[in-house]
């Protein structure tokens, strides 16, 4: 289990922290819970066309505040990596707040600049393997803040709980090869974070739990945004209809039940 606490305790502020990226791992909720529990500010953005100008002026704000700036998928911005690495070799001589903590993300590319990696503390992440472990990692990643912001506490708790058990599936699918999904989808923890947020505002929004919209919303456009072939897409939405958007059912509620009482127990 990565530590992010005491990567953060054993480092300075003129080192780079680099996640070495692997299939589905995002490490931005981490970061960003953890920043909310250290009372730091976080500032991240991705990389990408055009993005050159507003890292540099992140960084800089971060040195002379003490915030942490997260620049994540590097290996989209190869070109601006040379300018990146002249920037973090220069970083003792800026003397940055001792609180500042740049970090970033990759994934395992032979263009990488080798100074920063020879300067940083580099960490990698992979999604646990398992049903149980990944459901797991999710429920874990859930702040208690978050678990019970929603005004209806109970449908919302309930279907976060199924919510997770479906990212956890579509996850598992993958280790089967095309007997799992015909292409495989790189599923992370942004789509999680995305349905989450949808869940949230819709049954804030409304007296009755929108079944339809929860379901295409979150089958059709936070997931579907990633799935190109039809019958991937049907298994898709089956999945959804079966596990997370339907009428709250005893075997839902029982399922719910015993994680919360073997969660508690572990404790």
């Amino acid at each position: 289990v990565l530590k992010l606490l005491e990567v953060v305790e054993t480092s300075t502020s003129s080192q780079p922290l680099i996640f070495v990226l692997s299939t589905g791992a995002d490490p931005t909720n981490m970061l960003r819970q953890l920043a909310g529990e250290q009372k730091i500010e976080f500032r991240p953005t991705a990389l990408g066309q055009g993005q050159a100008p507003y890292a540099i002026s992140l960084m800089d704000e971060g040195k002379r505040s003490g915030h942490w700036v997260f620049l994540a998928n590097c290996h989209l911005m190869l070109s601006w990596l040379p300018t990146l690495e002249k920037i973090i070799m220069g970083f003792p001589d800026d003397n940055p707040h001792p609180d500042f903590r740049l970090w970033l993300s990759s994934v395992p590319h032979p263009n990488f600049p080798i100074a920063v990696l020879q300067k940083g503390v580099k960490m990698t992440t992979e999604p646990p393997k398992g049903l149980k472990p990944n459901l797991t990692r999710l429920y874990n990643n859930i702040s208690e803040e978050k678990f019970n912001m929603c005004e209806k506490r109970v449908p919302y708790q309930r279907l976060l709980f199924s919510l997770c058990f479906f990212h956890s599936v579509l996850l598992e699918r993958r280790k089967f090869l095309t007997l799992g999904w015909n292409i495989p989808y790189e599923f992370n923890d942004s789509d999680i974070d995305t349905a989450e947020l949808i869940l949230n505002h819709y049954l804030n929004a409304y007296e009755e739990v929108p079944w339809e919209a929860l379901r295409y919303l979150i089958a059709e456009a936070t997931y579907g945004g990633r799935v190109t072939d039809d019958w991937d897409r049907r298994l898709l939405n089956v999945y959804l209809s079966l596990i997370h958007i339907s009428e709250p059912t005893r075997l839902l509620s029982i399922s719910y039940a015993v994680f919360c009482l073997k969660k508690k127990k572990n404790k």
